[in-house]
């Protein structure tokens, strides 16, 4: 079966589209509330801004009686306003809605977290359809479990880099069990460097990283030219190794997301493992797609008797190779 049919090329296409340059970053408004005491929180409230004194309007929005203890102080970087402050909530949080004014009226999200004196951790994601959340006691195993499932679902379908290197391999590997082999090679590596860094056993530079997962990208785009071509390519011969190579580094991109949401203290194992499983479900659910893909145009092609051009399988990995070309140039100017 050919790799690169029409529906294909259009998906490749699409994925060019758009894109932020940082395809792996968060970008909602962050509210993490630490619980000093019974009645005491400090804030910290991130927020998209053009400079220090014009963010986006959107502020969260205390119980009433909240009584405000320190001054707001206020920082700005790379388009991201920070703030912090400290509150006293009479009878403290628990069973009290916090709403975000104006949350409607924009097209971010709003990633809320709650850090309790038990060290556990309520984590929400307020959507502007409905822009509140109630503070909860201190949560279950099985709900930290669903939570940073979702989140790692979420994080990993939002992260565009890493789909399209998915995607690269799936159009590069022939043979389903080699390509199982290679994307278990893939999720491997990124468990072990996401553990490793999100526990703070390895630190390696933001920047750095980024600008290689995307240099990881144009390698293997190269490589389905070169394989296409008739030449010698090591991602064909050794994918699993390739996968697993490139993997180390993506783990790394996973870790600064979740290094934004932090762990439960009180159960940091079972929210790291479940993150894990939730970025691997969002990343079988993408290869899914894309082999459903494949092989529904295939089908189509054939019972159409469709011919195609000898050039329309450059599209793909060349489409490919620009973008993440383009995020390489963006991330090394942003050093």
């Amino acid at each position: 079966m050919r790799r690169l049919p029409r529906l294909l090329v259009a998906l490749a296409m699409l994925l060019e589209g758009p894109v932020p340059a940082r395809a792996d970053e968060f970008k909602p408004g962050y509210l993490q509330l630490t619980q000093v005491d019974h009645e005491t929180y400090d804030v910290l409230w991130k927020i998209p801004a053009i400079d220090e004194s014009t963010t986006l309007k959107v502020k969260p929005q205390f119980p009433n009686g909240t009584e405000v203890l320190t001054q707001v102080r206020s920082t700005f970087s790379r388009g991201i306003t920070v703030q912090r402050w400290r509150i006293r909530v009479p009878e403290g949080l628990d069973g009290k809605a916090i709403s975000f004014s104006q949350l409607s009226e924009t097209r971010i999200d709003v990633l809320a977290r709650l850090v309790r004196l038990d060290g556990t951790v309520q984590l929400e994601r307020i959507l502007p359809v409905s822009p509140s959340f109630v503070g909860r006691p201190s949560p279950g195993r099985l709900e930290v479990v669903t939570t940073y499932a979702v989140l790692g679902i979420e994080h990993i379908l939002s992260g565009f880099d890493h789909l399209l290197f998915v995607l690269a391999l799936v159009l590069l590997v022939q043979g389903t069990r080699r390509l199982l082999v290679t994307i278990t090679a893939f999720t491997a590596a990124h468990s072990l460097t996401l553990a490793g860094a999100t526990l703070g056993w390895v630190h390696v530079p933001g920047p750095p990283v980024e600008a290689s997962i995307a240099l990881s990208i144009v390698f293997v785009a190269s490589e389905i030219v070169h394989t296409r071509q008739g030449r010698y390519s090591v991602t064909q011969h050794y994918p699993w190794v390739v996968a697993f190579t490139f993997g180390l580094l993506h783990g790394f991109g996973f870790a600064g997301a979740l290094a934004e949401v932090g762990l439960p203290q009180s159960s940091i194992p079972i929210a790291l493992l479940f993150f894990n499983v939730g970025v691997e479900i969002g990343q079988l659910l993408f290869v899914g797609a894309v082999l459903t893909v494949i092989t529904v145009s295939w089908r189509a092609g054939q019972r159409l008797r469709l011919s195609q051009p000898a050039w329309l399988w450059r599209i793909g990995p060349y489409a490919i190779g620009a973008l993440a070309s383009f995020w390489l140039v963006e991330r090394v100017a942003a050093f």
